[in-house]
């Protein structure tokens, strides 16, 4: 990959591969990129959970942990490609916005924190609701756990929304550097983790390596990704490499009984593929721009959030009935029974998420309220408030108790201190 260093990324708000940037509104490999990221997200967790329920206790277990099964994950773990495209839209939205930090990083955070109230509204009643209906506990405790739990996505990209306007400061200044020193943050963080044996140092690479793929989104707008081929080969080879003779697991997600995750918390072998997905991305664009799918991108591009908060609650309440109620376990995964199943399971869970997403999409576009505009304090004051909101629902999820409910008070006051007026 070849790094021009003569274009700033205020005038380059879309990319046309490597032949440079030019002016457009939206990007539609970055909004196909997006989309099909977060149908895959759907696809896989509506896919991949082995269920079983013993008249107590609901055990889930992973599809994807059959042996052999993992090289897939090579390619159907988007977070890195999802990460890369969010980089990419920043700095599309930020070289819009006039580069006005702090209105955009405020307008930013409302986008990312309204949806959430919803999503709150409903699940903090409805434990207690469905407990005193007679819902067994175990199950509904998994359930309202894991569907705070997905949040993480949201708690990390505010991270990367937070810094864009400081990391396209460096990318102008650094070019190529940064993501480079961010790799060898990864490499650092990953010798102190397996060295020591002292795990926790490893949640430093929530930075190293999301930042490092986001920042590859600021190469891309300006159509500096070079060699794509090159990209491909050295980051696949490289995560070959690593799982062959590194501590690094094969899987790109974490799987039940497996002592190193390359996700939680994310490592080298994590980076290198993204970097190799990156590079195959970006070798497929020009086909990928040719499929006729402005139709769909056009409905799904406003409905990504709801797609996201709401998908496991869909899966919950599926199977609350076919496998709490009716006692119907998922079969072996891979077996005769199991792809028979499949079409139903499948169709069930969106005949769920149908009326969900019609009832919450609405919430994508936050209100203009009508009062005046943070500063820089403000949206700071809003990004801890909304960060703290976001991370405590991630750790504790829905379950009974004060915690989403000190949640939603912080995202309320975050909302409350960022800019109503500004749109980007």
């Amino acid at each position: 990959m070849t790094v021009l260093m003569d274009r700033p990324i205020q005038a380059a708000t879309r990319p046309r591969g490597a032949e440079g940037a030019r002016t457009a509104v939206r990007d539609p490999f970055i909004d196909l990129l997006r989309v099909l990221g977060m149908a895959l997200i759907v696809f896989q967790h509506w896919t991949i959970p082995v269920l079983t329920y013993d008249g107590g206790r609901l055990t889930t277990g992973n599809a994807l942990s059959t042996p052999g099964v993992w090289v897939v994950t090579w390619i159907s773990q988007v977070m890195p490609l999802v990460f890369f495209a969010g980089g990419a839209a920043n700095a599309i939205s930020f070289g819009r916005s006039g580069a006005n930090p702090h209105r955009w990083l405020a307008a930013r955070l409302r986008r990312l924190a309204w949806p959430l109230l919803p999503l709150a509204a409903v699940w903090i009643p409805l434990p207690h609701v469905l407990l005193s209906l007679g819902v067994p506990a175990q199950p509904l405790e998994v359930g309202a756990k894991l569907t705070g739990q997905l949040l993480w996505f949201l708690a990390v990209y505010l991270i990367a929304v937070t810094a864009t306007p400081l990391a396209l400061r460096l990318h102008e200044r650094y070019g190529l550097l940064v993501p480079a020193a961010l790799a060898a943050g990864a490499v650092l963080t990953d010798v102190a983790r397996f060295a020591t044996g002292f795990e926790a140092v490893g949640y430093l690479n929530i930075v190293f390596v999301w930042m490092a793929v986001h920042q590859f989104g600021f190469f891309y707008v300006q159509g500096r990704l070079r060699r794509p081929w090159a990209l491909a080969l050295g980051g696949f080879g490289a995560a070959a490499l690593l799982v062959a003779y590194g501590p690094y697991p094969g899987s790109m997600i974490g799987l039940p009984g497996a002592e190193v995750s390359n996700m939680a918390p994310p490592t080298l072998a994590m980076l290198a593929v993204g970097i190799g997905q990156i590079g195959l991305a970006a070798l497929l664009r020009p086909w990928l721009v040719r499929l006729p799918t402005g139709r769909l991108l056009a409905w799904a591009s406003p409905r990504i959030m709801t797609v996201y908060l709401w998908h496991m609650p869909a899966l919950f309440t599926v199977t609350g009935v076919v496998v709490v109620l009716l006692g119907v376990d998922t079969p072996r995964p891979g077996s005769a029974l199991w792809l028979a199943g499949w079409p139903v399971w499948f169709g069930l869970l969106c005949l769920v998420m149908w009326p969900l997403l019609k009832g919450f999409a609405r919430f994508e576009a936050p209100p203009a309220l009508p009062y005046g505009r943070a500063g820089w304090g403000g949206t700071l004051a809003a990004v801890a408030l909304i960060g703290g909101g976001v991370l405590t629902l991630t750790v504790g999820g829905f379950a009974p108790g004060g915690g989403p409910f000190l949640a939603v008070l912080a995202l309320l006051g975050g909302l409350l201190m960022t800019a109503p007026r500004a749109r980007v």
